[in-house]
């Protein structure tokens, strides 16, 4: 997920997908929530195609602040098995292009 001010790449996030989980790997910025902006936007996106889970990977006040919690283990465990064996819409990917987000 890339955010793009003017005509610039100023931030985004990366990551994989199994099933209905979406697994961060990586975000950056180059301006102020250019991050943010992307994560808010994937997590719109995902949310309206079935997904169940975004793993961040590691709990901060950055994903707190938009809504992330920590979970116990097992309690992940459990919500990640039944999440990747659900079938996410085959065209989720394609429908990323031109996404456009206004907050």
């Amino acid at each position: 997920m890339e955010t793009w001010y003017q005509g610039e790449l100023v931030g985004g996030l990366y990551g994989i997908s199994l099933g209905c989980s979406f697994f961060g790997e990586s975000m950056f910025s180059r301006k102020s929530d250019a991050s943010k902006i992307a994560l808010v936007a994937l997590a719109r996106h995902l949310d309206a195609h079935g997904f169940d889970l975004i793993d961040c990977q590691v709990t901060t006040d950055h994903l707190c602040q938009m809504g992330a919690v920590e979970i116990p283990r097992h309690q992940f465990l459990d919500m990640l098995h039944r999440s990747i064996l659900r079938k996410p819409d085959p065209h989720v990917w394609q429908q990323l292009s031109g996404l456009e987000l206004t907050l």
